[in-house]
């Protein structure tokens, strides 16, 4: 294949996928809205959705950056035996089911939890997780691992050369926070609130478990009962362009408000802090985070592991079908993330930069709105319902290519850019230098990427919930029906399967990328 030939099918290719972005986040929205012959002016009760939608997000996105920062830096201060184990345990919640996780949260600071065990002992009144707090709490327990490894790899990025130099100028320790880590922090603050703002305006399972009635209703749960409840698209429809308008307006703000931190590049030598001082407020630090986050986790696994044995035949094929779900949406999400990729790159320039912005615009879509215009446009040629699973893994697919697209490109962009006057030279273009050259340097981003969309796909509770009917569900459905039937041991059991099979596909991937690096 001649270097025209190539990148001629690479731009095809890559206009393809656009054009399945475009119909899965905007023309999804459009069937909806013309299914229901336009758009539906908002209740009360949806103003309403929209203000809690907005506070529990503002607190869960504030909250979760706010605590990052103390812990980010402490683990970047300190060393100490098992601290890479222990960050790792600490980012599990971030992939975990979100159904996993409250019942995680449920098990300590529930009716019956740990919490409200020691209350009660003390002759304290109990505290209750169901409204905001709770679904604030959920948030930052999910949250808090992504904005700490965020910050974290901030920390990083500071060269040791500025520490030297700021010993050697006699800086107190707050005037190396000033002059060093707070130029790092106002660059990459607004960019992971608005991450986590986002992943909070959109959530559904943990408001539909923890919310706690129509006072604590977010958007996205507002949508499913339009949906599901009133059969009214047009409300639906308007909503879900009132929660697309808001994710755009906060990536707008961020983008505005973080600056360059502007530190230079350095030798890549080890740091060396000279402004430690004492330690115990570090070591407090890292200790509560790991309780906070680590506890429910040995809660699931303390209640749910002599349970799996004797979980019933629902169940296990409910998993069989989740797993396909998972490994679907995971070959899906990697092939188009390589051809958009690759479209980006070919393009350049501003056409370059539109076609990767319209890879990223799924993080302001709605998931459910997405499904049900999938369903709307499938309606006339077959019975939807015969697809749930097939539609669950595309939306999984569209919804987890944003972050498989910016674990990718810039991996690409440096391939291109150290191999791609070699590859050249040599004659290798098309699928052969795919083959040879760039999926090899690429293995360690694609085992993380592969890893990230089959742990989140695997416990997604989304569009499944609106169609799939009694013998179709997923894992994640099956889960949240035995708790609506106080089921509880079985309960327990399925939220341990969830999580070991979750864990297990994403170490699988992530292992695989990881091993071409080790090797």
């Amino acid at each position: 294949m001649t270097p025209v030939a190539a990148r001629r099918c690479a731009l095809w290719a890559g206009g393809a996928v656009a054009l399945w972005l475009l119909v899965l986040n905007f023309g999804a929205l459009g069937a909806v809205a013309w299914r229901a012959e336009g758009f539906t002016a908002l209740r009360g009760s949806d103003w309403a959705a929209v203000r809690f939608t907005l506070v529990q997000a503002m607190w869960s996105a504030g909250l979760s950056v706010v605590l990052a920062i103390p812990l980010a830096r402490a683990l970047a201060r300190r060393q100490f035996p098992g601290r890479g184990v222990l960050i790792t345990l600490m980012g599990a919640p971030f992939i975990l089911p979100t159904l996993v996780a409250v019942l995680g949260l449920l098990a300590v600071f529930g009716r019956s939890g740990l919490v409200n065990q020691a209350l009660g002992a003390a002759g304290l009144p109990g505290v209750s997780i169901y409204g905001l707090h709770g679904v604030v709490l959920a948030h930052v327990f999910y949250n808090l691992p992504l904005a700490t490894r965020i910050l974290l790899q901030g920390w990083g990025t500071i060269p040791a050369e500025r520490f030297r130099l700021a010993a050697s100028l006699g800086f107190t320790p707050w005037q190396s926070f000033r002059q060093l880590e707070w130029p790092m922090l106002r660059e990459l603050v607004p960019g992971a609130a608005l991450v986590i703002f986002l992943i909070c305006l959109t959530s559904f399972a943990v408001a539909l478990t923890l919310g706690g009635g129509p006072r604590a209703t977010t958007v996205e749960l507002a949508i499913y009962q339009a949906f599901r409840f009133d059969y009214d698209m047009g409300r639906a429809a308007m909503l879900a362009l009132v929660q697309f308008g808001l994710c755009a307006g906060a990536a707008v703000l961020a983008w505005r408000v973080a600056l360059p931190a502007g530190l230079g590049g350095g030798m890549d030598r080890p740091v060396q802090r000279f402004d430690l001082g004492r330690g115990w407020l570090d070591g407090a630090m890292i200790a509560l985070a790991a309780l906070f986050l680590l506890t429910p986790l040995g809660m699931i696994v303390a209640r749910g592991v002599a349970q799996v044995p004797g979980l019933p035949v629902e169940v296990w094929q409910a998993a069989g079908r989740s797993l396909l779900v998972a490994l679907g949406a995971t070959a899906v999400t990697l092939v188009m993330t390589l051809v958009l990729a690759h479209a980006v790159l070919g393009l350049g320039g501003a056409r370059g930069a539109a076609l990767e912005a319209l890879g990223l615009a799924s993080l302001a879509a709605s998931s459910l709105v997405i499904g049900t215009g999938l369903f709307v446009l499938m309606l006339p040629v077959t019975n939807p319902r015969d697809w749930a699973l097939v539609v669950t893994m595309l939306v999984n697919a569209g919804m987890a290519l944003p972050f498989a697209l910016r674990l990718i490109l810039p991996g690409l962009r440096e391939v291109q850019t150290t191999q791609g006057r070699l590859s050249d030279a040599l004659g290798l273009h098309g699928l052969a230098r795919l083959r040879i050259v760039t999926l090899p340097r690429l293995r360690r981003p694609l085992g993380f990427a592969a890893g990230l969309t089959a742990a989140l796909s695997m416990g997604d509770l989304g569009v499944i919930m609106l169609f799939a009917e009694r013998e179709g569900a997923t894992l994640p459905m099956q889960l949240y029906r035995l708790m609506l039937a106080y089921r509880q041991a079985d309960a327990a059991g399925a939220a341990m399967l969830l999580l070991g099979a979750s864990l297990a596909l994403f170490w699988g991937f992530d292992r695989w990328g990881r091993g071409h690096a080790e090797a």
